[in-house]
């Protein structure tokens, strides 16, 4: 071994030892008990409490919403990993099933027990597994830090040399070391045997009740009221047993006992299943027991303990002592397999053969829309219904949320090359066979017409970014604006709730990973997207949401929702073309339509503004007036659309006090059409441009003059630089604006 590399062992080795040391592992009871009265709250946490100090640590912050404002909690982020690949797999949107979550934790704080099984339901990949995994994640990192510290006891056996005796417990062990000081530091070579106590118990749960609540009354005194399952519990069955033996053994001497006692700090654990575990819907036994002293290894332990019939207790109940048990698809069981939690979940206890074993968890179950319906029509559902707390969990109704999964989870794990809009196609097309068509008996008034006229591709961006249909006048939007709310909570609580049907992003998922293996391109296209969609959609027979019925207003028409992304694609690709052109500088169209507000309003309040340069007074600006009216192709009466403009900025600043007034946010869709009107003027050169372009990526701009040449390798270093593109995947999307924007003559 070379001396850096022995060095480096060296130095590694002595990082373990320290932290081993400093991380207090090992502790007899009299340390334990120093360690718990310096920080009492911290160290009697019960599972649900752990859970609920959990979310509080990793701390929350609030999202807007176009519904409101919801509460995200950091722990979904997953930001305290240190790799980015298992950052990707942080839960994505899904605010309400967090608060859900939480509130539901923050109940059984306040009854100081968890008293219902935690039921998520949705549809089949609307994130109920990732919620259970982020939160396991978290009890990993959160148990590694101090304030997260967590410690279980066993008892320890040393060998007869270290007693310079016989233990014997027919009378007092001799020696030095009997005589005073713990044997929870002798090493493996010096002890006879080590009891493993499976249920991680508080070591303060081994005292008797009386003497334990004194101790917890002065521990905790000046700091409100000790919890009642340390002041009430007791310890596991065996743990019990050996303790009432070796109190016998020493004639009731409680501080001989309690030399036997090693405190272990333990760290929670997916892999090896410790505080963290998820249940599969196979037909197991969830909790048993075995008879201990059957085993060889139970010989070492002294003759007193070899007559008691210890025995150890096993399973997912009691692996997961201390923090979360999931049930994956618990309804996919029969009912038979899960009966037992319903008592389970009421006395806190689960029934084996020679003892009752008390849980110290959080059960949390998760189950589709389909075998819920067929739970809720069981005799025996109305007996669970009270031990059930039903969490909805539907699939993501926001595309941006739902682009964000595919970008995390498929493009970012691609070889390829990922081109601009592959997975924002996915992820429209996905919300788009989501949406459901709005109820207009639900409002009253104006709303009503609103309401029933809004189409699925309306919808879809009311819920986007609060962007009200183009054909509405200013009123009518602020209406529909302020009825999102309304419209988002419009099905909570039914059974064919909005986002409890629809293309699941696993399916998704797959059309993208198909998609970046086409061999017609060497990148992952949105066109091999959308051909993806296409046969995804031909498989009637195997996705629900495909037979729905289509509506005259779009929703449920896949068909549709193919040709509207495709339309979008196409729409964006031109929107890049222009803005690579350099023909018109995007500000301009802002500060024109300032300078156009800015007259409408002199010409509203019949003033006159001063003339720049001269600073003289003179008229509004007609002329400008009208060269914006007419790219926005305004209607004959040009006086009522400059006082509707006028409105909708003194709305804007009545619902933001103090805020300046942004032009660009209350007129955006005029800002739009202002430059899609000035591009459609120059819509010859853009497709000139385009044709350049294709020539330029196919064989380097051959027969091009050098100027024409030139402008479009300006525009291409543009959309790469800017958006993202390749030479193939701008080859592609060229191609794509010929074939089919640029078709007609210009």
């Amino acid at each position: 071994m070379t001396d850096p590399i022995r060095d480096a062992l060296k130095a590694v080795c002595d990082e373990v030892t320290s932290g081993f040391k400093e991380g207090r592992r090992v502790l007899s009871f009299e340390g334990y008990l120093e360690l718990f009265a310096s920080a009492p709250e911290r160290h009697s946490k019960s599972a649900v409490r752990y859970l609920h100090d959990l979310f509080d640590h990793y701390g929350r912050r609030e999202v807007v919403r176009p519904w409101g404002t919801a509460t995200r909690f950091g722990l979904f982020d997953l930001e305290f990993l240190e790799e980015e690949e298992e950052r990707r797999e942080a839960l994505i949107g899904q605010e309400d099933v967090q608060l859900a979550v939480y509130r539901a934790l923050t109940s059984f704080v306040q009854q100081e027990r968890p008293n219902r099984v935690l039921l998520l339901h949705g549809p089949n990949g609307s994130a109920k597994s990732t919620v259970a995994a982020c939160i396991m994640r978290a009890l990993e990192h959160y148990s590694t830090l101090d304030e997260g510290a967590l410690y279980r006891f066993h008892f320890v056996f040393p060998t007869q040399r270290e007693l310079k005796g016989s233990i014997g417990f027919s009378g007092r062990a001799g020696g030095a070391l009997a005589e005073g000081g713990s044997y929870a530091q002798l090493g493996d070579d010096q002890l006879d045997a080590r009891l493993y106590l499976e249920q991680r118990d508080h070591p303060l749960l081994l005292l008797p009740q009386e003497p334990r609540r004194r101790l917890l009354e002065a521990a905790f005194a000046g700091r409100g009221r000790p919890p009642r399952w340390l002041l009430t519990g007791s310890a596991s069955h065996k743990a019990r047993q050996v303790f009432e033996a070796l109190l016998a053994s020493y004639d009731g001497d409680l501080s001989q006992v309690l030399r036997h006692v090693q405190v272990e700090r333990y760290f929670i654990s997916r892999r090896y299943r410790t505080g963290a575990v998820t249940l599969g819907p196979e037909l197991s036994v969830d909790a048993g027991e075995r008879q201990l002293t059957a085993d060889r290894s139970i010989a070492a332990l002294p003759p007193s303990l070899q007559s008691i019939p210890l025995y150890q207790v096993h399973g997912e109940l009691v692996d997961a002592t201390g923090g979360l048990l999931e049930f994956s698809d618990l309804l996919k069981r029969p009912l038979d397999a899960f009966k037992y939690l319903q008592i389970t979940a009421e006395t806190g206890e689960v029934a084996l053969g020679s003892q009752n074993v008390a849980l110290n968890c959080v059960l949390m179950a998760s189950g589709n829309e389909l075998h819920l319906a067929a739970f809720r029509e069981h005799p025996e559902f109305e007996s669970f219904r009270g031990r059930l707390e039903l969490i909805s969990a539907p699939y993501l109704l926001s595309w941006r949320d739902e682009q964000t999964i595919y970008d995390r989870q498929v493009a970012a794990r691609l070889s390829v090359h990922v081109a601009p809009h592959a997975t924002r196609v996915a992820a429209l097309f996905a919300v788009l066979t989501r949406l459901a068509a709005p109820s207009p008996a639900r409002y009253e008034g104006r709303l009503v017409e609103l309401v029933g006229s809004l189409t699925v591709t309306e919808k879809l961006a009311l819920y986007e970014g609060g962007q009200a249909p183009e054909r509405l006048d200013a009123d009518d939007a602020r209406l529909l604006r302020g009825a999102i709310a309304e419209l988002f909570q419009e099905t909570a609580g039914e059974v064919d709730y909005e986002g409890s049907f629809g293309a699941s992003p696993r399916e998704l998922r797959a059309v993208l990973q198909g998609a970046a293996q086409d061999p017609r391109y060497d990148h992952l296209s949105p066109l091999a997207v959308l051909d993806g969609l296409d046969a995804l959609c031909r498989r009637t027979s195997e996705f629900g949401w495909l037979g729905l019925s289509p509506t005259p207003l779009g929703y449920h028409d896949h068909e549709l929702a193919r040709r509207t992304v495709r339309s979008v694609l196409l729409e964006l690709c031109y929107e890049e073309l222009r803005a690579a052109s350099g023909l018109v500088d995007q500000r301009q169209y802002v500060e024109l339509f300032d300078r156009y507000i800015n007259q409408v309003s002199y010409w509203v309040k019949g003033e006159r503004p001063r003339a720049p340069g001269t600073g003289e007074l003179a008229a509004p600006d007609e002329r400008l007036m009208q060269e914006v009216e007419r790219l926005l192709g305004a209607p004959e009466d040009r006086e009522a659309l400059r006082h509707t403009f006028i409105s909708r900025v003194a709305a804007f600043a009545i619902d933001h006090p103090g805020a300046p007034v942004d032009h660009q946010q209350i007129f955006r869709e005029e800002l739009r059409q202002l430059e899609d009107a000035s591009f459609e003027e120059r819509r010859a050169a853009l497709a000139r441009l385009n044709g350049d372009l294709l020539r330029y990526l196919k064989d380097g701009g051959a027969g091009l003059t050098a100027a024409r040449q030139s402008d479009a390798a300006r525009a291409l270093e543009v959309l790469k630089s800017r958006f993202g593109y390749t030479d193939s995947s701008a080859l592609v999307a060229c191609a794509l604006l010929e074939r089919e924007y640029f078709a007609e003559p210009v």
